[in-house]
């Protein structure tokens, strides 16, 4: 904006900006690339690629090196405002670098073209859609699909009520998960114990320098500068600050630690308290306590990692699946004061609601009158798997939150519904589900099993993997890495968690094989 507002408002002129290139193609930029689609005549992409946070595998092998050596992609935008030219919209001129370049190769190809002008920058015309798209476009078949959830209008016609969530956001995940629970409890109550020490001290303070007048972000900007921040002590974040402020107290709870799953395939102990949390979302209506089961069905919502789809029956962490959204089998309604018997009254408890829409059953019942809400969700899960959906929509599922048809062939709908329960029980019970026959394991009857980092046999090896130094696992067939989840593959993310790790600001030390003792 500051530059265009230079520009000659007679003549025009030219900017020239070398910037990431997350705005290309991601959807909460749409409104930022139509608002150039609508000022300038002419613009000019040459799209660098190399950007690899939060991308894995062959995602990031394609993007290339980056030539600043970031993990953000690289893009330079050359935008010309011709008041000369009458067009409603800019022409587009796009030009990708290509795969799997080094960041060598990549500076050669910029030293050989020189210029936009040049007449080795081949480009393509990219024509946007209504949408703002550029890159990925998305399907208008997408949009007649029906929406998974809808909060914003809270349509009844949808696959699942409103009451999705985000996972679980700490805002500390070295405090407040940890693979044994009793340091995971000792952490919490040693930063609890902390944080009300705070508290009394910021009491104490705040009546001998009389800060009854200081208010609003005043107060906020005094509140964060008087803290303690060591690390060693407390992770701060904004609930907390709020909290010192209001004078809250906080009591430590045992109730509050359950299971919980932090990234694919990866179990840990978490403390899931609404204070200690930057933002726990709808969690407590999807799992409230131990004692109330649920299903979710979680899908990504990162552009960077592409779709995928993971189930859950414990809480999810935010990062399980890539930001994910958590569509639900139930979700719980507290009540107060429910009369359980003539003896029995209890305080509180909680009544289960179903998560699927009566909307989708009377649709479905009209494909077979035996479908339940739970054989929807299953079909859920087993159409979100399809190679052939996956690969038509990529662009949609980037952008927004899934969409699928309701097929009207019973036996179409029965495969997905089962195919979608054959997945659930594999991804929810990897722990105790047959190993494949094929692989071999050696070194185990020694018993020799912890673990502190397990690693491929060699770089271009990942049929083999080096356990520890006494245990083997050998033979793996390699279309098992094509099964990836959240950015990785499902044995990617095992060898990736499974492993010690020391937290170098809080000091708190995270191990595995805690886990496999408890």
């Amino acid at each position: 904006r500051w530059a265009s507002d230079r520009l000659d408002p007679v003549n025009g002129g030219i900017i020239g900006f070398i910037t990431n290139g997350i705005w290309l193609d991601n959807a909460s930029m749409d409104g930022f690339r139509k608002c150039l689609e609508k000022e300038f005549s002419s613009i000019y992409v040459f799209n660098l690629r190399g950007g690899v946070r939060g991308k894995s595998g062959d995602f990031a092998k394609r993007e290339g090196q980056n030539v600043f050596n970031i993990m953000t992609g690289v893009a330079i935008t050359i935008l010309v405002k011709n008041p000369k030219v009458k067009r409603d919209k800019a022409e587009i001129r796009y030009h990708d670098i290509g795969d799997y370049l080094t960041r060598e190769q990549k500076f050669d190809i910029i030293k050989e073209n020189k210029s936009i002008l040049s007449p080795n920058f081949k480009t393509e015309i990219i024509t946007p859609n209504e949408h703002g798209d550029w890159l990925s476009q998305r399907n208008d078949t997408f949009n007649n699909f029906i929406p998974l959830g809808d909060k914003e209008t809270k349509s009844p016609n949808t696959f699942f009520v409103p009451f999705y969530s985000n996972g679980l956001k700490t805002s500390r995940d070295m405090w407040a998960y940890n693979f044994k629970k009793e340091i995971l409890s000792k952490k919490m109550k040693e930063t609890i114990d902390f944080y009300n020490s705070e508290c009394d001290r910021f009491s104490l303070t705040k009546e001998r320098q009389n800060l009854k007048n200081l208010k609003g972000e005043a107060l906020d900007k005094y509140i964060r500068n008087f803290i303690d921040k060591n690390p060693l002590k407390i992770t701060w974040d904004r609930p907390q600050v709020n909290d010192i402020k209001s004078g809250k107290k906080y009591t430590f709870s045992s109730e509050k630690i359950c299971i919980a799953l932090y990234r694919p395939f990866c179990k840990q102990y978490v403390y899931f308290s609404r204070e200690l949390s930057n933002c726990v979302y709808q969690q407590p209506k999807l799992f409230p306590t131990d004692n109330y089961k649920n299903l979710c069905i979680c899908v990504s919502s990162d552009l960077r990692k592409g779709f995928s789809v993971l189930i859950c029956n414990q809480i999810p962490d935010l990062g399980f699946n890539a930001t994910c959204q958590c569509f639900p089998l139930y979700w719980y309604e507290k009540v107060e004061h429910i009369q359980r018997g003539f003896f029995d009254t209890q305080d509180s408890d909680y009544v289960r609601h179903d998560g699927i829409t009566d909307f989708i059953l009377d649709q479905a019942r009209q494909i077979d009158y035996k479908i339940t809400k739970e054989d929807i969700f299953y079909y859920v899960y087993g159409f979100l798997h399809a190679p052939e959906y996956r690969e038509t929509f990529a662009a949609d599922l980037k952008k927004m939150l899934p969409r699928i048809p309701l097929i009207d062939d019973p036996a179409d709908f029965w495969a997905f519904s089962k195919a979608g329960r054959d997945l659930a029980a594999l991804h929810l019970n990897y722990e105790t589900v047959a190993p494949c026959p094929d692989v071999v394991v050696t070194g185990a009857e020694h018993g020799n099993f912890r673990v502190e980092k397990m690693r491929f046999k060699s770089k271009d090896d990942k049929s083999t993997i080096v356990f520890n130094p006494f245990i083997t696992v050998s033979n793996i067939p390699l279309k098992a890495y094509d099964y990836v989840v959240n950015g990785r593959s499902a044995i990617e993310w095992v060898m990736e968690r499974y492993q010690i790790k020391t937290d170098k600001d809080s000091g708190i030390t995270n191990d595995p094989n805690d886990w496999a003792i408890e």
